[in-house]
């Protein structure tokens, strides 16, 4: 074998051995070679069974919030520039096309405070647009663009907390994307191979996780009667009334009456664990963040004696009387179990939802099903494989050989690119499979009647097989760019699974490109240096 055939031989053997390894490890018995496909070849849902959601993120929520946190940053900045009000409160919009109809409402502004009124508004209100409505009553609306920006920046904060928090479940298999192709699309699909029943997963994206550590003021208070009766009919300065959650030690129906402006929150957390307490019970134990462990250490100091509110989704789940100076660290009681606290602190861990999430459609495939589509869809790539192969080796006699030589040796690169990758396999993937089969076949056909057209010329077998290969490659480029452009296309614009598709697709037109055109050149060249002589070529 000459120098420079035995270098691309060794080169197609690492491709081999590379694949090989990729996709099945080294395993040491049949049991762990079983464990290693399965585990590198992931399936998707269509194939392995799981639940499917489609949950609408409500936007108005966001846009409620963000006027909340308008109000609070102006009622000080008023009183700071001396200007008094009547009133200052918000609309209530109660579906996503009223989200943008967000209006902050100012009454009861003396007419001799217009300008420093004006000023602070300026200052402390950027996204919103100041209008008039008689002399002393303003509105305030948000700016068009401010509210296309917040739309998107809220759906993005959802999609990356929900995947955060389904990858926490160690469901690495799952899909999470924006459901449309416009940036204002509200709607978000959830894919988890695997799962079959997806109510502790609904369950787990619902909540909130909002963390809030606040002082007590006064509580618990039988109901919500006593606890204003307690400050005279009215709530104190700066206060807020909070139910509690009925556990962790606190009783359903309280109320506890707590500052309104919290020591820590759920932001300000560095890790979230599960544990036990000393008697055996589960809790879940937090940690905080540098700066807010120096924060609570000094308010936490100068408040022994009094009690602390832990608020988790507007609930008191505990009011613990501070016993010493803690810095960087508390617990959460209550949970029921230990997959309970898990979840706690994986919602903690991953983030608040920016807004509350609505579930359109639930679907569940079995694995049963999954099964009869892996089942079925390599009947159908084996049958077509087989059938593939026969005409190969009927037409073409001995190129046949090398045409299926290259043909499987496209479909383990193939495999084992999905394996590198990461890529989820589903049922339109495995078409895509099948389609590369014939494309694969189709660049040899081209091949082989090229190299029949030349030997008809009366050329050489060698500069036949030569000039073949050359009037082939051109064409071969040409389908295979005109084809990966229409998958650019289908990956852009299309859903999941056809995305699935189009990926398959490239992979295996690339895998072509090397089998095809040079894998099979040098069986050829190999084929003619073991036979000088040869007279003939089988084709």
């Amino acid at each position: 074998m000459s120098k420079n055939l035995r270098y691309k031989a060794l080169i197609i053997l690492a491709v081999i051995l590379g694949c090989v390894y990729l996709i099945a490890g080294l395993p040491k018995s049949k049991d762990e070679l079983m464990a290693n496909l399965r585990n590198n070849i992931k399936l998707g849902l269509d194939l392995k069974g799981g639940s499917h959601l489609i949950c609408q993120i409500q936007v108005q929520d966001a846009f409620k919030a963000e006027a909340n946190a308008t109000i609070e940053r102006l009622k000080p900045a008023l009183t700071k520039a001396g200007v008094a009000y009547g009133s200052m409160e918000t609309n209530d919009p109660r579906t996503l096309a009223d989200a943008e109809k967000i209006e902050i409402y100012i009454k009861g502004v003396p007419i001799d405070k217009t300008g420093p009124f004006r000023q602070a508004v300026t200052d402390n209100a950027t996204q919103w647009t100041l209008s008039g409505v008689n002399a002393t009553d303003y509105r305030l609306n948000v700016k068009t663009t401010e509210a296309i920006q917040l739309r998107k920046d809220t759906v993005q904060r959802a999609i990356d907390t929900i995947e955060k928090r389904i990858n926490g479940l160690g469901l690495a298999e799952s899909t999470v994307q924006q459901r449309g192709r416009a940036e204002a699309d509200s709607e978000v699909m959830v894919q988890m191979p695997g799962v079959d029943d997806p109510a502790r997963v609904k369950q787990l994206l619902s909540t909130a996780a909002v963390l809030e550590l606040a002082e007590v003021k006064s509580g618990p208070h039988a109901s919500r009667e006593a606890a204003m009766q307690s400050g005279g009919g009215m709530l104190p300065l700066n206060s807020r009334l909070v139910p509690a959650s009925g556990r962790g030690g606190e009783a359903s129906g309280s109320y506890y009456v707590v500052s309104r402006i919290p020591v820590v929150t759920g932001r300000d957390l560095r890790n979230a664990r599960p544990s036990r307490d000393e008697f055996g019970k589960w809790e879940t134990d937090f940690t905080l963040s540098q700066e807010a462990a120096r924060r609570f250490g000094q308010y936490t100091e100068s408040n022994v004696g009094n009690r602390m509110a832990i608020i988790l989704d507007g609930q008191v789940r505990t009011a613990p009387t501070i016993q010493s100076r803690i810095d960087d660290s508390g617990r959460i009681t209550g949970a029921g179990t230990e997959a309970e606290a898990a979840d706690l602190s994986l919602v903690l861990k991953s983030g608040s939802l920016p807004a509350g999430l609505k579930y359109l459609q639930e679907t569940t495939v079995g694995p049963s099903l999954g099964a009869d589509s892996i089942r079925q869809g390599f009947q159908a790539g084996a049958a077509g494989l087989i059938a593939v192969v026969l005409v190969m080796l009927l037409y073409y006699k001995g190129a046949g050989v090398n045409a299926t030589a290259a043909l499987l040796l496209n479909a383990l690169i193939l495999i084992a690119a999905v394996v590198y990758f990461d890529a989820v396999l589903t049922l339109p993937g495995i078409a895509g499979v099948i389609l590369t089969i014939g494309m694969a076949v189709d660049s040899n056909v081209l091949i082989f009647e090229l190299i029949r057209e030349e030997l008809r010329g009366g050329k050489g077998i060698a500069a036949a097989i030569d000039a073949g290969f050359g009037r082939a490659f051109l064409t071969i480029i040409d389908t295979h760019v005109t084809t990966v452009v229409s998958c650019a296309f289908l990956f852009i614009f299309g859903s999941g699974p056809v995305k699935g598709f189009a990926v398959t697709l490239v992979i295996g037109l690339v895998a072509n490109l090397f089998t095809a055109v040079w894998v099979s050149r040098v069986l050829f060249d190999w084929s003619i240096e073991r036979n000088p002589r040869m007279e003939s070529l089988s084709i």
